[in-house]
């Protein structure tokens, strides 16, 4: 996640102590207070514990062994705790999925992962693994469960750049060791504090600093859903220390009227740290002036990397920065392979010890010839080793801090018996950051409506992945290879916006 810790962190851990036996010792040592809120539904930490228990009998019940994968597809809220826990206590890796997904979609990722079970609501398609309804109880007096730590402590879903979904695969233990406890001290996580969590557990961010966040024995007060206002009356309430948001959040907060941001009393914030998208410049320098920049912290990685983070001191120095790079971690090089000069503009390739870190199911990851790896971001290194982005992946598109590939939704197009050939790009969007673009050439003789497309995609693709608006071009989109120059059509198109010329969409 992070490319260097503190040497010194003044503390001592107990190492290697799995998770569920984390949680075991703050339900002793603080058993009445709120371990989780979200809404009116709380937990104390002794009822987290217990009820954690109940769900590792259930899976082991149901047949779980040490390092299954158990599939959790539920909303955000107390229970997804509960489960994710139970998973742990049981041995095995929690496998974190979005719950809307059309039936698809949700199908193919829970064939990748050939999970022992699948948690969620019975809404869910039949599938071959075992479904267990989220709030299916137990007798109660079940013995306390504890078993051996699974070997990978999450698997992440993500849409694959090749069109198909796929899984990341943590390979960090489900225990707190060294790593864990130094990335807590490294983004300056509260221990018995509070945090707010904003976001959707099914992305990979959200999951883990609440997680962490429970492992480190702070308070989790959740949102089921995110709301400006709220989030506002939240912090001031719940005396929130810490919170992640991604920059679409910001945006939203900052775009409220200034005398609702001011009735709000946010003094007991000590660190917002920001992530999973490029912050516009104004933003950033908004909320710093807003906040002061001790209190904003800004991230860049991948799910599967360690990268770089910057204080707001720091980047009032660097406007624009994500971080300095430590030695020996991440290198720019040009298409040749050779690293570029300072300020050149270049891939970014993390060290090849970031391919141990995970592994892919149902892809495999982009590395060189010497075993170092990227996620297809460009960007350069200034001469004070402080790294920018020019890119943040050049096909795909981050939309509020979701990651869509575009080949995943051109997949999803080209089904349609009236699409001859369809690109997918990202445009310019001032809320979300990139709106998704459809460029379409229909099959010769055939008649294409908007409506019945939309409703066709709606069926395959999950609401955040589906385009926003659609163009018709006369000319082919691929080459007799099947090839497409996407960056072109994408610089294209800004170049029209940026003349003022309309585009032809639906």
């Amino acid at each position: 996640m992070v490319a260097s810790y503190p040497a010194d962190l003044g503390r001592l851990v107990m190492m290697d102590e799995s998770f569920g036996a984390v949680l075991k010792r703050h339900a002793e040592e603080t058993p009445h207070a709120d371990a989780v809120r979200y809404d009116e539904s709380s937990l104390t930490w002794r009822e987290l514990d217990a009820r954690s228990d109940d769900r590792a009998a259930q899976l082991l019940a149901a047949g779980v062994v040490r390092d299954d994968m158990v599939a959790i597809a539920l909303a955000n809220g107390t229970t997804h705790h509960e489960w994710t826990f139970g998973a742990w206590k049981a041995g095995a890796t929690p496998c974190i999925l979005p719950y809307r997904l059309p039936a698809h979609e949700l199908a193919e990722i829970v064939a990748l992962a050939a999970p022992r079970v699948v948690v969620g609501s019975p809404g869910l398609p039949q599938m071959v693994a075992k479904h267990i309804a989220p709030d299916s109880a137990l007798p109660s007096g079940n013995e306390s469960v504890l078993r051996a730590p699974a070997s990978a402590w999450k698997a992440v879903a993500s849409g694959g750049s090749t069109g198909r979904p796929k899984l990341i695969v943590d390979h960090g233990p489900a225990s707190l060791t060294a790593n864990i406890d130094q990335l807590i001290e490294f983004v300056c996580m509260p221990r018995s504090g509070t945090i707010l969590n904003p976001g959707p557990l099914y992305h990979n961010a959200p999951f883990l600093f609440s997680n962490l966040a429970l492992v480190a024995g702070s308070r989790v007060v959740g949102m089921a859903r995110f709301d400006p206002e709220k989030w506002l009356q939240l912090v001031e309430r719940e005396r929130v220390e810490w919170c992640f948001l991604v920059p679409t959040m910001m945006h939203r907060i900052w775009s409220l009227a200034q005398e609702i941001r001011e009735a709000y009393d946010l003094s007991s914030l000590k660190c917002i740290v920001h992530m999973a998208a490029a912050c516009p410049v104004w933003l950033k320098h908004a909320w710093i002036d807003w906040l002061g920049p001790e209190r904003i912290l800004e991230g860049y990685a991948g799910t599967e990397t360690p990268g770089t983070m910057i204080t707001g001191t720091e980047w009032l120095r660097k406007p624009g920065s994500v971080g300095r790079v430590a030695p020996d971690t991440i290198t720019i090089r040009g298409a040749d392979g050779e690293p570029c000069a300072p300020c050149e503009i270049g891939e970014i390739f993390f060290p090849a010890a970031s391919a141990d870190r995970f592994h892919y199911i149902g892809a495999a990851p982009r590395l060189d010839d010497v075993g170092r790896m990227s996620l297809g971001d460009m960007g350069y290194v200034d001469v004070d080793d402080y790294l920018f982005l020019a890119d943040r992946r050049t096909d795909m598109i981050i939309r509020g801090g979701a990651n869509i590939y575009p080949a995943e939704v051109e997949a999803a197009i080209d089904e349609h018996p009236a699409v001859a050939s369809a690109v997918v790009i990202g445009l310019p969007c001032e809320e979300f950051g990139h709106r998704v673009h459809a460029i379409l050439e229909v099959q010769p003789g055939a008649a294409l409506e908007i409506a019945n497309l939309s409703a066709f995609i709606a069926e395959r693709l999950a609401p955040y992945k589906r385009p926003e608006s659609y163009e018709v071009v006369e000319t082919p989109l691929r080459d007799d290879a099947g090839k497409v120059r996407r960056g072109a059509l994408r610089d294209q198109r800004l170049a029209w916006i940026a003349e003022g010329t309309p585009l032809q969409e639906w």
